[in-house]
């Protein structure tokens, strides 16, 4: 039985945004039809990690990827898409792997107010457990004023896809509805009925909730929650699996204001289903999940032209038991510094916890060389201390240091060619590493 004083918390969170937002709807044009856009990209990553007594190792990752899409349209026809990567490695011991995110074919018709689409799809309404492989079919209401906005529902079944590698969870099947709404400057709401079935076993079974809420030109909300109708797994809690709230306001041009907020807890369905299946002992640790929390703010202000600062503070809980964390950070930016071309940026953050503390220190210099090169070096420092006392009472301290130097080259070849070079070395206290990264990206129109 679905808990209703949950599901009126996700009406709430999904209706009263979308209420709000329409009193500050803002005049817009309507967009040129899309084109369809493809990319391909090649990246090599090589790295070479040195120790103190002499020790050498050294690996290399060599990787691929290709993605071609018709974007969203009101218009019939066809509609397919297909984002694939390769990787492959040398100097660890690693398979190759091939990951298929989307590869889907499908049509769009009545004018594009009905779709279907079948393959590998990835659904943004339903937030994480969007991953399918098997068929959509959604139908939108026509196309009026994009102030006036319009809904959209959908349903949705097929098998659970391993995202990063080619394949499917063995006897997992996934089945669901969604409903959205979608208005001007990016206004977007959704609710979602997601269920996944483990053989026998009911996996999870979720409603999920996900809002893109501009409030004029100066507020920006976004919103994500999942709510647990039933027991996961069958034994696990009910309830929210998590909420989580980014607020932007720019009360004027020169400040803005940004809030985050994330609750949840982390359960283990799919482990936790294959061990009740299986008949294995289900430990109490798996069944409660680890419970986190983390909320903290920052403030930008820009003290004189092209140079802004910045100073932010959050507190963070890993788990029920575990204390809360807190973490300061202060920065700034400056693009073309006193009209030098230069843009410099900097912080400092530190993490204060009853084990220890973390520090660090970034800063960074860039700039544009004519219209196709842009080079940037940077710096970072970091500091650990980390304390824990042994069983005979002796206290242990732990100061693990670390520096990183790097360069980086992006540079348009062509006006569909572009690359991108970086080195960086990384020295600690027992070791130093040398990276290097280059790639480039073809785009095809």
């Amino acid at each position: 039985m679905v808990d209703i004083r949950a599901a009126f918390v996700l009406a709430l969170l999904w209706l009263c945004p979308a209420a709000t937002a329409s009193v500050f709807a803002q005049s817009t044009s309507a967009p040129p039809k899309p084109r369809p856009w493809s990319r391909v990209s090649f990246f090599t990553n090589s790295s070479q990690i040195t120790a103190n007594n002499g020790d050498r190792r050294s690996f290399t990752e060599l990787s691929t990827s290709f993605s071609y899409q018709l974007p969203e349209s009101d218009d019939a026809g066809a509609d397919y898409g297909i984002d694939v990567r390769y990787a492959t490695y040398r100097g660890m011991v690693r398979p190759e792997r091939t990951s298929l995110y989307q590869a889907f074919a499908g049509a769009r018709m009545a004018h594009g107010q009905a779709r279907f689409r079948v393959g590998h799809l990835f659904l943004n309404d339903v937030g994480s457990l969007g991953a399918l492989a098997g068929g959509l079919v959604e139908y939108r209401q026509p196309r009026g004023t994009p102030e006036v906005g319009r809904f959209r529902i959908g349903g949705f079944a097929g098998l659970e896809p391993n995202i990063l590698d080619i394949g499917y969870a063995p006897h997992v099947k996934k089945y669901g509805a969604f409903l959205g709404f979608d208005a001007a400057a990016t206004r977007r709401h959704s609710l979602g009925y997601v269920t996944i079935k483990n053989g026998s076993l009911t996996e999870r079974t979720a409603i999920t909730a996900n809002n893109l809420l501009p409030i004029g030109p100066r507020v920006f909300i976004y919103q994500a929650a999942e709510y647990n109708v039933t027991q996961p797994a069958g034994m696990a809690r009910r309830g929210f699996a998590y909420f989580m709230t980014n607020a932007r306001v720019t009360p004027n041009d020169r400040v803005e204001l940004q809030l985050n907020y994330n609750r949840g807890r982390s359960i283990d369905a799919r482990g936790l289903g294959e061990d009740v299946l299986n008949g294995r002992p289900v430990t109490q640790l798996a069944v409660d999940g680890l419970l986190y929390e983390s909320i903290g703010g920052r403030a930008t202000v820009e003290v004189l032209p092209r140079v802004r600062i910045y100073a932010g503070y959050s507190s963070n809980r890993n788990n029920r038991d575990a204390s809360a964390s807190g973490r300061v950070i202060v920065g700034g930016y400056a693009p073309n510094a006193a009209g030098s071309g230069l843009d410099l940026t900097a912080s400092d953050s530190m993490m204060q916890q009853p084990s220890g503390s973390y520090h660090s220190r970034y800063v960074s210099v860039g700039r544009q060389l004519g219209r196709l090169l842009y080079l940037t070096g940077d710096y970072s420092t970091s500091l650990s201390v980390v304390r824990f006392s042994r069983s005979d009472g002796i206290r242990i301290e732990t100061r693990p240091h670390t520096t990183r130097f790097s360069a980086a080259a992006n540079a348009y070849l062509t006006r569909t060619t572009s690359m991108i070079a970086t080195i960086e070395r990384t020295n600690e206290d027992e070791l130093h590493e040398v990276r290097v990264l280059a790639g480039l990206t073809y785009r095809i129109k």
